[in-house]
């Protein structure tokens, strides 16, 4: 077909099978959206499906989510297109819940795409874009230490450039000599007042089915403790997240496991915490 005289008829086809609620149509018109967006002509008129692939980056259906990055990055990859102030928040938040996704392709792809959105977001869409790359922070160093080589490779490389945009340049150098041990600590140094809402963003790592991020985790949460004594709040959370059930019985596990519950307990004696507190937790074109 010449997409240049029908692209915008089957545009709107795929558009409003995009809408429906048969999965299948939905499934469909996505892989369609994938070969079009190849198409440099096409990807700047594609632009206007934005907020409904958005939508579906939450999709429970990797598959599905894996197509709609793929379409984003495609759309990403014309030079005429930039990514518009109000798009490059929202964007960059789904991408974020994505780095934890249980299959390693959607997660460098969420990576990769994520990099992209630093690159070519428009410059007054920088400053609203700079809360969602402080809290990428602790995540990326996480997946640094990814099992899968191709996820941590990816997550160095974004942190990397993460980094650079928010001009954390002690970090950035840390980054580079792939000093990992030394960039947790910085990180704490900088953000020191931050270091309870650090503690909450690891919690969910000691339940991740991997030993080395688990490990990370533990040993990032011992170093953040004792500047977050002061936040009680925080610490209570973590009293509750620290007693969660652990995922293996190896050997490893177990070093955490115990690791783990002296950490509790001097939290709990450092502020006074019982072991039962709960609380509730000008281009041509733009996306």
């Amino acid at each position: 077909m010449d997409l240049t005289k029908c692209g915008d008829s089957v545009l709107e086809i795929l558009e409003c099978h995009l809408r429906s609620e048969c999965r299948q149509r939905h499934r469909l018109a996505l892989r369609g959206l994938v070969v079009l967006s190849k198409d440099p002509s096409m990807a700047r008129i594609m632009c206007r499906l934005s907020p409904s692939l958005l939508e579906l980056l939450g999709d429970a259906d990797g598959d599905m989510v894996r197509m709609s990055l793929s379409v984003f990055t495609n759309l990403l990859k014309n030079k005429g297109i930039l990514i518009l102030s109000t798009t490059a928040p929202k964007l960059a938040e789904a991408l974020l819940e994505l780095f934890d996704h249980d299959k390693s392709e959607v997660q460098v792809l969420s990576l990769d795409l994520f990099f992209k959105v630093m690159d070519l977001v428009v410059d007054e869409g920088k400053k609203p874009l700079e809360k969602t790359l402080s809290h990428s922070l602790l995540p990326l160093f996480l997946h640094c230490h990814d099992e899968n080589q191709h996820v941590a490779k990816a997550s160095r490389e974004t942190l990397l450039r993460v980094t650079e945009f928010l001009k954390r340049r002690k970090l950035k150098q840390l980054v580079k000599k792939e000093q990992l041990s030394k960039f947790a600590e910085c990180l704490l140094a900088e953000d020191r007042s931050r270091a309870a809402e650090h503690l909450r963003r690891a919690l969910p790592y000691l339940q991740n089915p991997q030993e080395p991020l688990r490990a990370a985790a533990i040993r990032f949460m011992e170093m953040a403790g004792e500047p977050a004594m002061a936040q009680k709040e925080e610490l209570q959370a973590l009293s509750e997240g620290l007693q969660a059930p652990r995922n293996s019985a190896s050997p490893f596990s177990l070093d955490i496991e115990n690791r783990t519950h002296l950490a509790l307990k001097a939290l709990e004696v450092s502020s006074g915490l019982s072991s039962g507190s709960t609380v509730p937790l000008s281009q041509e074109q733009y996306l």
